[in-house]
């Protein structure tokens, strides 16, 4: 069954907030060390905002993942 579009992007939100949580990181301290707009890793945790690639490798860089950690595409 393929995911919708809203789903997706719930998912990459659901999944940057899990591995920030597991690293006791907050919003904030994840938004410095990504170097991202401020309110971005809110935005995105909730699924109001589509992260571009650029910012999905910031992320994964800052929480020191791989980007498949962030977007499963075995679950999308």
């Amino acid at each position: 069954m393929e995911m919708s579009e809203k789903e997706i992007i719930k998912q990459i939100g659901d999944n940057v907030r899990q591995l920030r949580l597991e690293r006791h990181l907050s919003q904030f301290q994840l938004q410095v060390d990504a170097n991202v707009a401020k309110n971005q890793i809110g935005r995105i945790e909730r699924g109001e905002h589509i992260p571009n690639i650029i910012t999905v490798i910031k992320i994964a860089k800052a929480l020191n993942v791989s980007i498949s950690e962030i977007i499963d595409l075995k679950k999308i």
